[in-house]
């Protein structure tokens, strides 16, 4: 088996039916300000943490928070996890700037996010 690079988990996305509703209390949580905030993302970053908010979109995405291991071949890594028993959910697609992410699903049914930068 190989093993390609793997940065930990830095990012994690929160699925809210309303993100006017919710940048208040994570504001409060992480008691700093949004860096980025958009219509269909607000995020900050915080104690080496990226951490998301994204609409829920009509029930179309997860309900639960999902994890993003950072890697450094997201294309090499589902290969390796899918060849370990895991299922693809969301196949890599770029969300700006180069950034690629997934979705896999493992033996149990948790889903595992991906993230490659550039």
């Amino acid at each position: 088996m190989t093993n390609t690079e793997n940065m930990g988990i830095q990012t994690v996305l929160h699925p809210v039916a309303d993100l006017e509703k919710a940048k208040p209390v994570y504001t409060a949580l992480l008691g700093i300000e949004p860096q980025a905030d958009s219509p269909y993302y607000v995020g900050y970053t915080h104690a080496g943490q990226q951490i998301g908010l994204v609409p829920d979109r009509g029930g179309h995405t997860d309900s639960t928070p999902v994890a993003y291991w950072h890697v450094a071949d997201i294309a090499a890594k589902i290969a390796e996890v899918t060849a370990a028993g895991a299922t693809v959910k969301d196949a890599a697609r770029d969300v700006g700037g180069g950034r690629l992410v997934a979705t896999v699903v493992d033996v149990d049914g948790n889903v595992l996010g991906l993230l490659q930068d550039q």
